[in-house]
Protein backbone atom coordinates (compact mmCIF):
# COMPACT_ATOMS: atom_id res chain seq x y z
CA UNK A 1 0.00 0.00 0.00
CA UNK A 2 3.04 2.29 0.67
CA UNK A 3 4.58 1.50 -1.67
CA UNK A 4 1.47 2.44 -4.05
CA UNK A 5 1.34 5.82 -2.26
CA UNK A 6 4.70 6.73 -3.13
CA UNK A 7 4.52 5.68 -6.64
CA UNK A 8 1.93 7.86 -7.15
CA UNK A 9 3.79 10.69 -5.48
CA UNK A 10 6.81 9.98 -7.31
CA UNK A 11 4.72 9.75 -10.78
CA UNK A 12 2.90 13.39 -9.36
CA UNK A 13 5.84 15.20 -9.22
CA UNK A 14 7.33 14.01 -12.38
CA UNK A 15 4.33 15.01 -14.09
CA UNK A 16 4.77 18.51 -12.87
CA UNK A 17 8.34 18.31 -13.35
CA UNK A 18 7.65 17.62 -16.85
CA UNK A 19 5.00 20.54 -17.13
CA UNK A 20 7.46 22.91 -15.52
CA UNK A 21 10.12 21.84 -18.03
CA UNK A 22 7.51 22.55 -20.86
CA UNK A 23 7.66 26.10 -20.12
CA UNK A 24 11.14 26.59 -18.82
CA UNK A 25 12.23 26.72 -22.45
CA UNK A 26 10.12 29.29 -23.10
CA UNK A 27 10.08 30.92 -26.04
CA UNK A 28 11.08 27.64 -28.26
CA UNK A 29 9.23 28.41 -31.05
CA UNK A 30 7.62 31.35 -33.30
CA UNK A 31 5.33 34.05 -31.49
CA UNK A 32 2.80 35.38 -33.66
CA UNK A 33 1.92 38.99 -32.49
CA UNK A 34 -1.54 40.20 -33.24
CA UNK A 35 -1.74 44.06 -34.75
CA UNK A 36 -5.44 44.99 -34.30
CA UNK A 37 -5.02 47.84 -36.73
CA UNK A 38 -4.29 48.04 -40.89
CA UNK A 39 -0.68 47.72 -41.98
CA UNK A 40 1.26 51.06 -42.44
CA UNK A 41 -1.07 52.54 -39.32
CA UNK A 42 1.67 54.44 -37.08
CA UNK A 43 0.70 51.50 -34.06
CA UNK A 44 1.48 48.73 -36.98
CA UNK A 45 4.61 50.59 -37.40
CA UNK A 46 5.76 50.75 -34.03
CA UNK A 47 4.81 47.31 -33.05
CA UNK A 48 7.00 45.75 -36.04
CA UNK A 49 10.12 47.69 -34.62
CA UNK A 50 9.58 46.39 -31.35
CA UNK A 51 9.01 43.21 -32.52
CA UNK A 52 12.09 43.22 -34.51
CA UNK A 53 13.99 43.63 -30.92
CA UNK A 54 11.99 41.32 -29.41
CA UNK A 55 13.23 38.36 -31.88
CA UNK A 56 16.61 39.31 -31.09
CA UNK A 57 16.16 39.17 -27.51
CA UNK A 58 13.94 36.27 -27.33
CA UNK A 59 15.92 34.65 -30.04
CA UNK A 60 12.85 33.28 -31.57
CA UNK A 61 10.65 35.22 -34.49
CA UNK A 62 8.06 37.68 -33.34
CA UNK A 63 5.47 37.74 -36.19
CA UNK A 64 3.68 40.40 -36.40
CA UNK A 65 -0.12 39.82 -37.97
CA UNK A 66 -1.93 42.72 -38.86
CA UNK A 67 -5.75 42.45 -37.50
CA UNK A 68 -8.06 45.16 -38.16
CA UNK A 69 -11.83 45.51 -38.04
CA UNK A 70 -14.06 46.85 -35.28
CA UNK A 71 -11.86 49.30 -34.12
CA UNK A 72 -9.78 46.95 -33.04
CA UNK A 73 -11.95 44.86 -31.03
CA UNK A 74 -11.88 41.57 -33.45
CA UNK A 75 -7.94 41.57 -33.15
CA UNK A 76 -8.33 41.89 -29.50
CA UNK A 77 -11.03 39.83 -29.53
CA UNK A 78 -8.99 36.82 -31.15
CA UNK A 79 -5.57 37.24 -28.73
CA UNK A 80 -8.06 37.00 -25.73
CA UNK A 81 -9.38 33.68 -26.42
CA UNK A 82 -6.27 31.99 -27.68
CA UNK A 83 -4.39 29.72 -26.07
CA UNK A 84 -2.97 30.60 -22.71
CA UNK A 85 0.61 29.55 -23.61
CA UNK A 86 2.37 32.68 -24.23
CA UNK A 87 2.79 32.48 -28.28
CA UNK A 88 -0.05 34.52 -29.34
CA UNK A 89 0.11 38.16 -27.87
CA UNK A 90 -1.26 41.36 -28.22
CA UNK A 91 0.23 45.30 -29.58
CA UNK A 92 -2.90 47.49 -29.21
CA UNK A 93 -3.87 50.74 -29.17
CA UNK A 94 -5.79 52.19 -25.70
CA UNK A 95 -8.99 52.26 -27.66
CA UNK A 96 -9.47 48.56 -27.99
CA UNK A 97 -9.08 48.18 -24.01
CA UNK A 98 -11.06 51.15 -23.17
CA UNK A 99 -13.10 53.74 -25.13
CA UNK A 100 -14.53 51.32 -27.70
CA UNK A 101 -15.34 49.05 -24.87
CA UNK A 102 -17.43 51.41 -23.31
CA UNK A 103 -18.89 52.29 -26.89
CA UNK A 104 -19.98 49.26 -28.04
CA UNK A 105 -20.47 46.56 -25.41
CA UNK A 106 -22.16 44.55 -27.56
CA UNK A 107 -19.39 43.95 -30.07
CA UNK A 108 -16.29 43.33 -27.63
CA UNK A 109 -16.27 39.99 -26.60
CA UNK A 110 -13.58 40.51 -23.70
CA UNK A 111 -12.82 42.14 -20.77
CA UNK A 112 -9.90 43.90 -20.56
CA UNK A 113 -9.75 43.81 -17.01
CA UNK A 114 -9.83 39.94 -17.10
CA UNK A 115 -9.39 38.44 -20.43
CA UNK A 116 -5.63 39.65 -20.55
CA UNK A 117 -2.30 39.38 -18.80
CA UNK A 118 -0.66 42.79 -18.75
CA UNK A 119 2.31 42.92 -20.28
CA UNK A 120 3.82 46.80 -20.01
CA UNK A 121 2.48 49.83 -21.64
CA UNK A 122 5.69 51.21 -24.11
CA UNK A 123 4.66 54.03 -25.56
CA UNK A 124 2.09 57.12 -26.57
CA UNK A 125 1.92 59.80 -29.38
CA UNK A 126 -0.57 62.56 -29.75
CA UNK A 127 -4.13 62.42 -31.19
CA UNK A 128 -4.61 65.39 -33.75
CA UNK A 129 -7.40 66.40 -36.03
CA UNK A 130 -5.84 67.05 -39.37
CA UNK A 131 -7.32 68.59 -42.89
CA UNK A 132 -5.56 68.83 -46.45
CA UNK A 133 -2.83 71.60 -46.77
CA UNK A 134 -4.96 73.56 -49.33
CA UNK A 135 -8.52 73.05 -46.99
CA UNK A 136 -10.41 76.57 -46.54
CA UNK A 137 -10.30 76.24 -43.01
CA UNK A 138 -6.81 76.80 -41.17
CA UNK A 139 -8.23 76.01 -37.63
CA UNK A 140 -10.35 74.75 -35.78
CA UNK A 141 -12.97 77.39 -35.43
CA UNK A 142 -13.24 77.82 -39.03
CA UNK A 143 -14.07 73.89 -39.22
CA UNK A 144 -16.79 74.32 -36.72
CA UNK A 145 -17.93 77.73 -38.87
CA UNK A 146 -17.78 75.48 -42.26
CA UNK A 147 -19.86 72.62 -40.60
CA UNK A 148 -22.37 74.73 -38.72
CA UNK A 149 -22.65 76.34 -42.41
CA UNK A 150 -22.70 73.29 -44.02
CA UNK A 151 -24.90 70.94 -41.64
CA UNK A 152 -24.63 67.29 -42.26
CA UNK A 153 -21.73 67.46 -45.55
CA UNK A 154 -18.55 67.18 -43.43
CA UNK A 155 -17.20 64.38 -42.51
CA UNK A 156 -14.07 63.17 -40.14
CA UNK A 157 -12.68 59.98 -41.00
CA UNK A 158 -11.49 57.77 -38.11
CA UNK A 159 -9.12 54.19 -37.46
CA UNK A 160 -12.67 52.57 -36.78
CA UNK A 161 -16.06 53.06 -34.85
CA UNK A 162 -15.31 53.13 -30.81
CA UNK A 163 -11.60 54.13 -31.34
CA UNK A 164 -10.03 57.06 -29.19
CA UNK A 165 -10.56 58.79 -33.04
CA UNK A 166 -14.19 58.07 -32.97
CA UNK A 167 -14.26 59.51 -29.52
CA UNK A 168 -12.67 62.59 -31.44
CA UNK A 169 -14.96 63.36 -33.05
CA UNK A 170 -17.99 63.09 -30.99
CA UNK A 171 -16.01 65.70 -28.23
CA UNK A 172 -15.18 67.88 -30.88
CA UNK A 173 -18.83 67.85 -31.74
CA UNK A 174 -19.81 68.35 -28.26
CA UNK A 175 -17.39 70.92 -27.66
CA UNK A 176 -17.93 73.51 -30.74
CA UNK A 177 -21.86 72.64 -30.74
CA UNK A 178 -21.44 71.27 -34.41
CA UNK A 179 -22.45 67.71 -36.21
CA UNK A 180 -19.66 66.85 -38.04
CA UNK A 181 -20.11 62.89 -39.48
CA UNK A 182 -17.62 60.31 -38.43
CA UNK A 183 -16.43 58.07 -41.56
CA UNK A 184 -14.57 54.86 -40.12
CA UNK A 185 -11.87 53.01 -41.79
CA UNK A 186 -10.13 49.72 -41.44
CA UNK A 187 -7.42 51.61 -39.60
CA UNK A 188 -5.64 54.97 -39.56
CA UNK A 189 -3.85 55.00 -42.74
CA UNK A 190 -6.94 54.44 -45.26
CA UNK A 191 -8.55 57.38 -43.13
CA UNK A 192 -5.41 59.23 -44.32
CA UNK A 193 -5.51 58.14 -47.70
CA UNK A 194 -9.22 59.47 -48.50
CA UNK A 195 -8.28 62.64 -46.94
CA UNK A 196 -5.46 63.14 -49.29
CA UNK A 197 -7.94 62.10 -51.92
CA UNK A 198 -10.52 65.22 -51.38
CA UNK A 199 -12.99 62.25 -49.85
CA UNK A 200 -13.64 63.18 -46.08
CA UNK A 201 -13.12 67.05 -45.02
CA UNK A 202 -10.63 65.90 -42.25
CA UNK A 203 -9.32 63.01 -40.42
CA UNK A 204 -9.17 62.42 -36.45
CA UNK A 205 -5.69 60.27 -36.21
CA UNK A 206 -2.52 59.83 -34.13
CA UNK A 207 0.09 62.28 -35.13
CA UNK A 208 2.73 59.56 -35.82
CA UNK A 209 1.37 58.67 -39.16
CA UNK A 210 0.74 62.39 -40.08
CA UNK A 211 4.47 63.39 -39.35
CA UNK A 212 5.85 63.59 -43.05
CA UNK A 213 2.58 64.62 -44.18
CA UNK A 214 2.88 67.38 -41.95
CA UNK A 215 6.25 68.29 -42.52
CA UNK A 216 5.75 68.49 -46.29
CA UNK A 217 2.74 70.40 -45.73
CA UNK A 218 0.26 68.14 -47.73
CA UNK A 219 -1.90 68.09 -44.21
CA UNK A 220 -2.67 70.67 -41.59
CA UNK A 221 -3.30 69.62 -38.22
CA UNK A 222 -5.68 72.00 -36.26
CA UNK A 223 -5.88 70.56 -32.74
CA UNK A 224 -4.21 68.38 -30.40
CA UNK A 225 -4.54 65.76 -27.34
CA UNK A 226 -0.88 66.99 -26.03
CA UNK A 227 1.82 69.52 -27.41
CA UNK A 228 4.35 67.76 -29.18
CA UNK A 229 7.81 68.92 -29.19
CA UNK A 230 8.21 68.21 -33.09
CA UNK A 231 5.19 70.03 -34.07
CA UNK A 232 4.90 72.78 -31.27
CA UNK A 233 2.36 75.25 -33.03
CA UNK A 234 -0.74 72.46 -32.74
CA UNK A 235 -3.22 73.82 -30.14
CA UNK A 236 -4.72 71.78 -27.66
CA UNK A 237 -8.83 72.11 -26.90
CA UNK A 238 -8.04 74.01 -23.58
CA UNK A 239 -5.49 76.53 -25.25
CA UNK A 240 -8.71 77.10 -27.45
CA UNK A 241 -10.63 77.90 -24.87
CA UNK A 242 -12.42 74.60 -24.58
CA UNK A 243 -13.29 72.97 -21.58
CA UNK A 244 -12.12 69.35 -22.50
CA UNK A 245 -9.07 68.34 -23.55
CA UNK A 246 -8.97 64.96 -26.55
CA UNK A 247 -7.56 61.77 -25.55
CA UNK A 248 -4.22 60.69 -26.14
CA UNK A 249 -2.82 57.57 -27.69
CA UNK A 250 -0.87 54.74 -25.78
CA UNK A 251 0.36 51.26 -27.02
CA UNK A 252 0.95 48.08 -25.22
CA UNK A 253 1.28 44.57 -24.69
CA UNK A 254 -0.80 41.79 -23.87
CA UNK A 255 -1.79 38.03 -23.33
CA UNK A 256 -4.33 35.92 -22.66
CA UNK A 257 -5.29 35.88 -19.41
CA UNK A 258 -3.78 32.71 -17.48
CA UNK A 259 -0.37 32.60 -19.23
CA UNK A 260 2.11 30.50 -16.80
CA UNK A 261 4.32 32.51 -14.81
CA UNK A 262 7.19 31.22 -16.58
CA UNK A 263 6.21 32.92 -19.12
CA UNK A 264 5.37 36.47 -18.06
CA UNK A 265 9.05 35.95 -15.78
CA UNK A 266 10.25 36.02 -19.61
CA UNK A 267 8.10 38.46 -21.62
CA UNK A 268 7.55 41.22 -19.13
CA UNK A 269 11.58 42.16 -18.58
CA UNK A 270 11.99 41.58 -22.55
CA UNK A 271 9.48 44.49 -23.30
CA UNK A 272 10.85 46.78 -20.97
CA UNK A 273 14.48 46.48 -22.02
CA UNK A 274 12.71 47.01 -25.62
CA UNK A 275 10.40 49.82 -24.45
CA UNK A 276 13.14 51.53 -22.98
CA UNK A 277 15.81 50.88 -25.55
CA UNK A 278 17.43 54.25 -26.75
CA UNK A 279 17.95 53.04 -30.43
CA UNK A 280 14.15 52.47 -30.21
CA UNK A 281 12.90 55.54 -29.42
CA UNK A 282 14.81 57.05 -32.02
CA UNK A 283 13.29 54.87 -34.75
CA UNK A 284 9.89 55.89 -33.22
CA UNK A 285 10.43 59.16 -32.73
CA UNK A 286 10.15 59.87 -36.70
CA UNK A 287 6.74 58.47 -36.02
CA UNK A 288 5.57 61.41 -33.57
CA UNK A 289 5.78 58.12 -31.23
CA UNK A 290 7.39 59.15 -27.64
CA UNK A 291 8.73 56.01 -25.46
CA UNK A 292 6.79 56.18 -22.13
CA UNK A 293 7.31 52.60 -20.54
CA UNK A 294 4.83 51.54 -17.32
CA UNK A 295 4.60 48.15 -16.01
CA UNK A 296 1.85 45.61 -15.81
CA UNK A 297 0.45 47.06 -12.87
CA UNK A 298 0.51 50.28 -14.25
CA UNK A 299 -0.82 49.45 -17.39
CA UNK A 300 -4.28 47.62 -15.52
CA UNK A 301 -4.58 51.15 -13.15
CA UNK A 302 -3.98 53.23 -16.85
CA UNK A 303 -6.91 50.82 -18.24
CA UNK A 304 -9.19 51.66 -15.26
CA UNK A 305 -8.86 55.33 -15.15
CA UNK A 306 -9.29 55.78 -18.83
CA UNK A 307 -12.32 53.97 -18.51
CA UNK A 308 -13.74 56.31 -16.27
CA UNK A 309 -12.42 59.45 -17.90
CA UNK A 310 -14.65 58.00 -20.92
CA UNK A 311 -17.55 57.47 -19.26
CA UNK A 312 -17.52 61.00 -17.92
CA UNK A 313 -16.64 62.51 -21.18
CA UNK A 314 -19.83 60.77 -22.67
CA UNK A 315 -21.55 62.35 -19.98
CA UNK A 316 -20.41 65.78 -20.78
CA UNK A 317 -20.38 65.01 -24.17
CA UNK A 318 -24.02 64.12 -24.29
CA UNK A 319 -25.42 67.43 -22.11
CA UNK A 320 -23.15 69.49 -24.21
CA UNK A 321 -24.67 68.12 -27.82
CA UNK A 322 -28.04 68.71 -26.07
CA UNK A 323 -27.45 72.60 -24.98
CA UNK A 324 -26.43 72.62 -28.05
CA UNK A 325 -29.71 71.23 -30.18
CA UNK A 326 -32.18 73.68 -28.02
Amino acid sequence: MLLRILRGLAAAALALAAAAAAHAGYPERAITLVIPVAAGDATDIAGRVMADELSKLLKVPVLPVNAPGAGGLMGAGSVAKAAKDGYTLLFTINASLTSNRILNPHTASYDPLTDFTPLGLTTRTPMVIAVRGDAPFHTLAELAAHAKQHPGQVSLGTAGTGTIGDFTVQIVGAQTGTKMMMVPFKGAGPSVAALQGGHIEGTAVALGLLAGHLKNGSLRAIVTSTRSPEFPNIPTMGELGYRQELLGVWLAFLAPAGVPPEVTRVLVPAIEKVATDPAVAARLATLGVVQDYQPPQQLLAEIRAEQKIVEEILRRSAGATEGAAR
